[in-house]
């Protein structure tokens, strides 16, 4: 792949190192930014008060006895600041050494009591002072507790051979120091030849403790904790300058010419006042540099670091240098492991001892003196320690570099055994280093990868994405964002492209690419999402995709053409009828067969653009995004016309297995509206469909809001049918079944009306559909035959026998809700007689199995229970229902009884279907017989009862007595004269008149309204 066109590079315009990016004193994260007001006005009183003390000193003072005050009680003054700041910060809660900061106070109090006394002499008693005096005393008390203080601080060994080093490094300093005084002034010093011998033995102790003191301070400066640094600096700054000062006083040039007052005091007064200031400078950097705060440490690996402790963790300067950690609060790049001065001067400080031991002896021999036997002990004490301490050094070399050796092998054969390839990229993009797993991984070897510009092996559509990441990392915080993760198309050597995840870090002068191949895993999860998305057996959009992209059509559209494009939009909801029987008939594989073509065709039926689905079962979708026809009728036909073609298309025949089977396709269609969302378009489509399958199946319906509003009123009328069954407000009506030759009740039938709280009067046409499409059906159905018993029980207790008959669908025969067992435990319980109870066997339907029907049917009849056929003369299954089922009574059905007085060819049926039964010795019943001319016809075709509004409408229970008490109602007779009325052929007529005794006139049996009580 060519670079890109610009000359940008991966790195290009980001310094990679974290120390230019934020400043040192940067807060942590999360903390307001410190002001550094009120430590500088700090500082510069301090400096201040130094300057012109210093001024006063180079001046004299004006007079001598201010120079004698100022010199004496001055000094005590800054001394006892010292005492009391110290010890006031050790006192402080969570301070770290305090041990240490009380030492340096018990110093400064050492200081200024010998400062004190010293002024008393000179100032109140106005005389020299004595050698020795008490103040003597005090001032070589001073030296010893801030020995020990330095001590504290410093970073202390773990282990014996670390003390021993730290023993041998203040020898060599000391050792040195005391052979080149010695060599000065020291030899002459310690002859008697001063007025006592405590005299001989204070001029040589103040010398001593100062060399002891210069000594902790030298060594201790390379070994001081990280801890508190401003503040440790500041003290051995504070004593490092009282200890020069106390040098040039002991010096032969300046001793015998000193007085209170001079410059030498400048020097004095500033050490006291910076040990003064130098807790409250530890404070200033509390959370940062204490270690008491927030910030993280970041410790960087460095070749000899010992993080468990070494038998040799505290060597010579020199070997311990390299391997100092960085300071808390910072990370590596601001603070870097390696100090290259500290760690030179720490290097040759073995060497600048034996130097200055040398030029201790040189000096004796070039002023042609012999070499004093002090000198030669010390300097021969101090080259002993220079090779025992050099001896150690290498000792611990040679296990630093054994170990460094190890931890470059260990990791070299992790990194070269990884699966992961790791990359180091310079600022510039250019790889640096890659390990050898990028041959397995990119299929390239490692030393061609190196040297080339990574952007080269990005893909170009992924490059931006990687630019602005890696950009946005280095921008951040190490401490918030240590690393990042990147997944970019990386070039393979075949010229394909990977899938690759990255982990980067930072590094020195660029990153660090950790990267592993994801393309499998890219490729799996491009799958499962895919399977998720998409049918399994169609590989069309589910649901799921198919709710979302009409949620983005109705959504994803521009202002200025919304409107006329989002009214264009609609979907269509596709159900293939007949398409259960194919799983029944030839088995569910070829109904996927068929699945698997329809969803092809209608595939090939869409548009580009437009989205296919099958949400699940035999019910498919199609969304039609819709365009800018400012003509929407136009667009309508468009769509119906295409929803016609799909319905077509889907209707043609299946090839299956060689076998042609065909299904029919209900089609609904819903057109988008603003402020419709994606789940009711959908509902609205899903309705049209149903009222497509109602109104005939193999039909295309258009949405209307009516659709909505019928299905409202459905889901209310169902909610409140509910309720009714448990408040009692349905009644149980009567319907007498008669004789027609002369008009004795043979039979009553039962039908259920339902009057609601409301006071709304609900027929069975009404109400029966909904409870047949709700999950109450069958609660329902119990308690019309519970209650139909109940009733014709009590009837035949007061002697009015008649049998009742009941309406049940054939397939709530065979529920689990109704065992056989219930039937029979339940007219035992209410002692009806057998053969008082008539099922009527209705909405037989071609999935129910006969067999088990069959055997249902048998078991009823042997407990006494009447089985009647009803709607007999409609269906496809009625012969073969009459011919399989035991069956006691043919009940003729309504649409045949209306037309036959009518139609000469439904007399003719009638007739054929009246004399099946009279051979079949079946009873027969007529349904729905509410006209006189028909009562006349049907008994001359030979049909022995009938029920209907021309003998009585359904009763309560009071006039159902009244009526069955009576044993008859009135039969119409007459002649029957076939004519032709209005010219028709075979219609007959006759001189009945089609209105009963009462004069009402007569209504259709589904509007039958409940008589009054």
């Amino acid at each position: 792949m060519s670079s890109p066109t610009t000359s940008t590079t991966l790195l290009d315009g980001v310094d990679p190192t974290p120390r230019d990016r934020s400043p040192v004193n940067t807060p942590p994260t999360g903390q307001p930014p410190r002001s550094a007001g009120p430590h500088l006005v700090h500082k510069m009183v301090l400096v201040v008060l130094c300057a012109g003390y210093a001024v006063g000193s180079a001046l004299g003072w004006g007079s001598g006895e201010v120079a004698l005050i100022m010199g004496d009680f001055g000094l005590t003054a800054a001394a006892g600041a010292a005492a009391v700041s110290c010890f006031l910060y050790a006192r402080t809660r969570r301070v770290r050494f305090r041990p240490a900061w009380l030492l340096f106070a018990l110093s400064s109090a050492m200081a200024a009591l010998g400062n004190l006394v010293w002024g008393w002499y000179e100032v109140v008693l106005g005389r020299p002072v004595p050698s020795p005096s008490y103040a003597d005393l005090f001032f070589l008390c001073f030296a010893p507790p801030a020995i020990v203080g330095l001590l504290v601080l410093a970073a202390r060994p773990v282990t014996k051979a670390g003390w021993v080093c730290l023993v041998l490094d203040a020898w060599l300093i000391a050792g040195s120091l005391l052979t080149l005084s010695w060599s000065l002034a020291l030899a002459q010093a310690a002859k008697f030849d001063g007025p006592s011998v405590a005299h001989a033995a204070l001029s040589l102790a103040y010398p001593l403790l100062d060399i002891a003191l210069v000594s902790m301070v030298l060594v201790l400066h390379f070994r001081r904790s990280y801890v508190n640094r401003t503040a440790v600096n500041t003290a051995v700054g504070a004593l490092a300058l009282t200890v020069m000062c106390d040098a040039l006083f002991t010096s032969p040039l300046m001793h015998n010419h000193y007085h209170s007052g001079q410059l030498l005091d400048a020097g004095w007064f500033a050490g006291s006042l910076l040990l003064a200031y130098a807790p409250w400078a530890a404070s200033r950097q509390h959370g940062k540099d204490t270690g008491e705060g927030h910030t993280r440490v970041v410790h960087e690996h460095v070749p000899g670091h010992h993080p468990g402790g070494h038998p040799h963790a505290a060597p010579h300067p020199s070997a311990r240098a390299p391997r100092q950690s960085p300071p808390p609060g910072g990370d590596h790049s601001r603070y870097p492991a390696t100090r290259p001065i500290t760690g030179s001067l720490a290097a040759l400080t073995p060497y600048l001892a034996a130097a200055v031991c040398t030029l201790g002896i040189l000096y004796n021999v070039l002023n042609g003196r012999s070499v004093d036997r002090v000198v030669l002990l010390t300097g021969g004490a101090v080259v002993l320690a220079l090779v025992v301490r050099q001896g150690i050094m290498l000792l611990d070399n040679i296990t630093l570099t054994q170990e460094l050796a190890q931890k470059e092998n260990h990791f070299r054969s992790l990194v070269q055994g990884s699966s992961d390839v790791i990359m180091i990229a310079a600022p510039s993009g250019i790889l640096r280093y890659v390990s050898p797993a990028a041959a397995g991984v990119y299929g390239r070897p490692a030393e061609a990868l190196v040297g080339t510009e990574l952007a080269d092996l990005i893909h170009p559509e992924d490059l931006g994405c990687v630019v602005h990441e890696v950009r946005r990392f280095l921008a951040a915080s190490p401490q918030e964002e240590p690393t990042t993760r990147i997944e970019c198309r990386f070039r393979s050597g075949d010229g394909g492209w990977l899938n690759v995840e990255s982990t980067v870090n930072r590094h020195h002068g660029g990153l660090i690419f950790n990267s592993r191949d994801v393309t499998e895993r890219v490729r799996l999860q491009a799958q499962l999402q895919h399977n998720a998305e998409h049918d399994p057996l169609t590989d069309l959009p589910n649901r799921a995709l198919f709710t979302r992209r009409v949620q983005q059509a109705l959504s994803g559209r521009r202002s200025s053409d919304r409107g006329t494009a989002l009214r264009n939009t609609a979907v269509l909801f596709i159900d293939l009828d007949g398409f259960k029987a194919v799983n029944d008939t030839i088995g569910h594989q070829a109904g996927d067969e068929l699945l698997v073509q329809a969803a092809r065709r209608l595939q090939d039926a869409v548009r580009k653009g437009d989205t296919a689905s099958r949400l699940g079962g035999d019910e498919f979708a199609a969304l039609i995004v819709g365009d800018t026809t400012r003509d929407r009728a136009a667009r309508q036909r468009h769509i119906l016309e295409l929803a016609d073609r799909l319905r077509m298309t889907l209707s043609q025949p299946y090839l299956i297995d060689g076998n042609e089977v065909r299904v029919a396709a209900s089609i609904g269609v819903a057109f988008a509206e603003p402020g419709l969302g994606a789940g009711e378009l959908l509902r609205n489509a899903d309705l049209a469909m149903y009222r497509a399958k109602a109104g005939g199946k193999g039909r295309v319906e258009l949405y209307k809001p009516q659709m909505q509003q019928d299905v409202v009123r459905k889901a209310e009328l169902a909610t409140r049918l509910r309720a009714a069954l448990h408040d009692g407000e349905f009644a149980l009506l009567h319907q007498p079944v008669v004789r027609l030759e002369d008009g004795r009740i043979s039979s009553v039938a039962a039908h259920a009306r339902w009057r609601s709280s409301q006071g709304v009067l609900f027929t069975p046409a009404e109400f029966l559909r909904v409870a047949e499409d709700g999950d109450r059906t069958a609660e329902l159905g119990r308690w019309i035959l519970e209650e139909a018993v109940e009733q014709a029980a009590d009837r035949a207790a007061n002697g009015l026998t008649v049998p009742v008959a009941v309406r049940m669908a054939a397939r709530r025969l065979l529920d689990r809700s109704m065992p056989l067992g219930s039937v029979e435990a339940l007219l035992t319980r209410h002692g009806l007689p057998s053969g008082s109870l008539v099922i009527e066997l209705a909405d037989l339907d071609p999935r129910v199995p006969l067999d088990e029907l069959e055997r249902r049917l048998g078991a009823l009849r042997r407990l006494g229970v009447r089985i009647a056929l009803d709607g007999f003369g409609s269906g496809y299954g009625a012969l073969t229902a009459l011919r399989r089922l035991p069956v006691d009574v043919l009940k003729l059905d309504r649409s045949l009884v209306e037309g036959v007085v009518e139609s000469a060819r439904l007399h003719k049926i009638t007739s054929g279907l009246l004399r099946i039964a009279c051979d079949l010795g079946l009873q027969s019943v007529a349904d729905g017989v509410d006209l006189p001319e028909q009562v006349v016809a049907l008994r001359a075709m030979g049909c022995t009862h009938g029920q209907g509004m021309a003998f009585s409408g359904p009763l309560d229970e009071y006039r159902l007595r009244r009526a069955l008490a009576a044993g008859r109602c009135s039969v119409p007779h007459g002649p029957v004269e076939p004519a032709f009325a209005g010219g028709a052929t075979g219609v007959y007529t006759s001189g009945v008149t089609a209105v009963l005794g009462s004069g009402s006139a007569l209504r259709s049996h589904t509007e039958t309204p409940v008589p009054p009580t």
